[in-house]
């Protein structure tokens, strides 16, 4: 008797499921319109431009269409998908463009100039923290942002850390400062340096913060320096696993918890760890590597992916405010200044000393 009365609610709550779902898409489609239409300017300036390229404009654009027209808090939704997902989404396109032997090759081949680069990052940030008296959460978490993947590694590590809500927007805005100042200074330091698309990759995966500036600065120095930077700073992303787990079991143990680490690590978010982009990235690169993806495709797969890293970085300029940088202070914006550009001048050193260069 009573599974007529359920079969006749469903297509009430059907319905319902339906509106929630028109009302999220209608609240995020202004913010993607905006960054698809940057993006779109963007593009065009870069085909003019090609030494500073489409995804550098896409930010530059978006900072100032920011700061001049101040969009309403209606767009946020928009821009944070387009900051996100959409970055992700290019990812995952960018690796039906290179094979898996590519992507071994060059994470085996950059291992060495990683490996030292995290262990000036976080050495640089224990020292340097203690010099200015920058707080130990927003030391730790800048080191760990610097180190690894920029947010997505802060994420993690407060994930674990539990710092107070100001010091994780402290690390993120002070990571996030100088990942526009990488974007914009890279390239054309790179061409000054004569660096070639390889080493300028290598570079670039292993000294600037976040994904996302990454891929702008690889994509805009032109030649295979984009994907050779993007398979270098995935490699180094994963890093986030052995970094986030040591930093689990130390602080389970200052805690007076030391069974609570070990034990599977069950608190640990292990979703964020490995994302679901960087599994993707690998499944369109074994899919490349299979003959699935046939090779006719990948210039229009290397335009695609180009275009969603320049709406991702439109809403990523968009979404910028001049008092999330205010509220970073003053001392953690210095420790992250002088972690960068201690972490590329040493990548630099490395690859010198390594032969890379």
């Amino acid at each position: 008797m009573a599974t007529p009365a359920l079969l006749g609610r469903h297509p009430l709550v059907l319905s319902g499921l339906v509106r929630r779902r028109v009302g999220v898409v209608r609240g995020r489609a202004p913010g993607l319109a905006v960054a698809l239409a940057v993006a779109g300017v963007a593009t065009v300036a870069g085909r003019e431009v090609p030494l500073v390229g489409g995804p550098v404009f896409g930010i530059v654009l978006g900072v100032l269409v920011a700061a001049v027209l101040h969009p309403g808090e209606r767009f946020r939704p928009g821009f944070a998908v387009a900051a996100k997902p959409v970055l992700q989404t290019s990812i995952v396109v960018l690796g039906a463009t290179l094979s898996l032997r590519q992507v071994a090759t060059v994470g085996s081949s950059s291992f060495p100039v990683m490996l030292g680069t995290l262990a000036v990052a976080l050495g640089g940030a224990w020292l340097l923290g203690r010099v200015l008296g920058v707080g130990r959460d927003t030391t730790l978490l800048v080191g760990v942002g610097t180190a690894i993947c920029g947010a997505s590694a802060i994420a993690a590590a407060q994930s674990v850390l539990r710092a107070r809500e100001p010091t994780v927007a402290y690390a993120i805005g002070t990571i996030f400062t100088f990942n526009v100042v990488a974007v914009l200074a890279y390239p054309p330091l790179g061409h000054l340096l004569g660096l070639d698309a390889h080493a300028f990759g290598l570079w670039a995966g292993t000294a600037i913060n976040d994904t996302s500036s990454v891929v702008a600065a690889g994509y805009a120095y032109g030649g295979d320096a984009g994907p050779y930077s993007v398979v270098v700073k995935l490699t180094r992303s994963l890093m986030i696993i052995p970094i986030v787990t040591a930093l689990a079991v130390v602080l389970a143990r200052r805690r007076g918890r030391p069974d609570d680490a070990p034990r599977g690590f069950r608190g640990l978010p292990w979703a964020r760890l490995v994302p679901l982009f960087l599994v993707g990235f690998v499944v369109a690169s074994a899919l490349t590597t299979g003959g699935v993806v046939p090779a006719s495709w990948r210039p229009a797969l290397t335009v695609v992916g180009t275009f969603l890293i320049t709406t991702a970085l439109a809403g990523i300029g968009l979404s910028m405010r001049v008092g999330d940088l205010r509220r970073a202070g003053v001392r953690p914006l210095l420790l992250g200044g002088c972690l960068w550009a201690l972490v590329g001048a040493s990548s630099l050193g490395l690859q010198a000393l390594s032969g890379t260069l």
